[in-house]
């Protein structure tokens, strides 16, 4: 049965030999209706679809990102879709965020993680945000969800309520490694400027 998480509530993963190996960690969202009518809705232009991107930056013990001089050791997103270990792999970038369920998924073989890597963090930012005016105010319905892919059932799930208007960027959760077992952290933080994933990489410099 599937576990609702709230903000900054944290579960186990592995304790207790729950033999978790393959995990998929889905992402989505929606964009949310914008209210746009009259004379101003027939005479302006189509706006820009939302262009999220969620990707994973990969953290040592300190906290910090395993290798500063090297991006495809450190951050796998939709530039840099598979670990060089082959333990987390990207499936691919969605570029409007549209229909039911996850929107991009990321695949996790927990016992192949090499050692260096202490914190998986999830993130999902705005691409080019700033120039097309966007902000996370502008979607609705965000959410990660962690399956077991042995069993194909569903672990847990955190839904983002908050609102976060004039964010262009989502720390959205973490799978972190904690005395030799795997957890999960909800995150739910919101960041101002990540209209490029280099600025949501630099928090963990």
């Amino acid at each position: 049965m599937s576990i609702n998480l709230q903000k900054g509530q944290k579960i186990d993963l592995t304790k207790g030999g729950k033999g978790l190996r393959s995990v998929m960690v889905g992402l989505g969202w929606d964009e949310a209706r914008q209210n746009v009518g009259g004379l101003k809705a027939l005479f302006s232009a189509k706006p820009a679809s939302i262009d999220c991107d969620a990707s994973v930056i990969l953290c040592g013990p300190s906290g910090r990102i395993v290798n500063p001089n090297d991006l495809k050791e450190t951050l796998i997103y939709f530039g840099n879709l598979r670990h060089s270990s082959g333990a987390i792999v990207h499936m691919g970038d969605n570029l409007t965020g549209g229909g039911e369920g996850d929107d991009e998924q990321i695949m996790v073989d927990l016992p192949r993680v090499p050692t260096t890597i202490d914190r998986m963090i999830f993130v999902v930012n705005i691409y080019d945000a700033r120039t097309k005016g966007q902000h996370f105010g502008m979607i609705q319905n965000a959410f990660i969800r962690l399956v077991d892919m042995d069993t194909h059932t569903e672990i847990c799930r955190f839904n983002l309520t908050e609102d976060y208007s004039g964010m262009t960027g989502l720390v959205v959760g973490e799978i972190y490694r904690k005395n030799g077992e795997w957890k999960f952290n909800a995150i739910g933080q919101g960041v101002q400027e990540a209209s490029r994933l280099q600025s949501l990489v630099e928090l963990y410099k």
